[in-house]
Parts: C-alpha cells; sequence; structure tokens
C-alpha cells in the first residue's frame, strides 16, 4: 500500500490586512460624524417656525462629510496591503 503524505494545515488568511480594517473603521467614524452633524435644529412646538433646520451645516456640510466617509470605505475596500504586511505573517 501507498503511504498518504501528510498535507500541511492550510493557514486562515483574512480577506483584509489589518490597515484596511483601520481605515474600514475611520470610514465609518467619518459617516457618523456626518450623521452627528445632520442633528437639531428641529422646533418643540410644531407650530414655530426654526430657520435653523436649513442652515450651512445640516444642508451642505453634514451630507459632504457622510458621503466622503462612504467614498473613504470604497478606498479601504478597495486598497491592496504591502506585501510587508503579508511576509510578516508567514
Amino acid at each position: 500500500m501507498a503511504k498518504k503524505k501528510k498535507e500541511p494545515a492550510k493557514s486562515f488568511d483574512f480577506p483584509f490586512a489589518r490597515e484596511n480594517y483601520r481605515l474600514l473603521i475611520t470610514g465609518v467614524v467619518i459617516i457618523v460624524a456626518g450623521f452627528i452633524l445632520m442633528i437639531g435644529g428641529g422646533s418643540d412646538d410644531p407650530e414655530v417656525f426654526n430657520p435653523e433646520i436649513f442652515s450651512f451645516r445640516r444642508i451642505t456640510l453634514a451630507p459632504l462629510v457622510a458621503v466622503f466617509g462612504f467614498v473613504f470605505i470604497v478606498y479601504a475596500i478597495m486598497k491592496k496591503p504591502k506585501e510587508a504586511d503579508h511576509e510578516k505573517k508567514e
């Protein structure tokens, strides 16, 4: 009978490097900051109009920050890890 060769255990590689995960978390924090900038400006009394709801911060800045966060996450996903990161694992 022929002896079977033992195959070395296959190591599990994560799809992203540590840097990618850091960038993803940074992107999520940027998105949360954008949504926090949108908070407020409402009125306690529905009969009273508060023009603060249409401020620059809520209409322009906050959506731009949130969209930048989503673009940053796409960058974090698409970024290829450096070869040095993978060599350290082996």
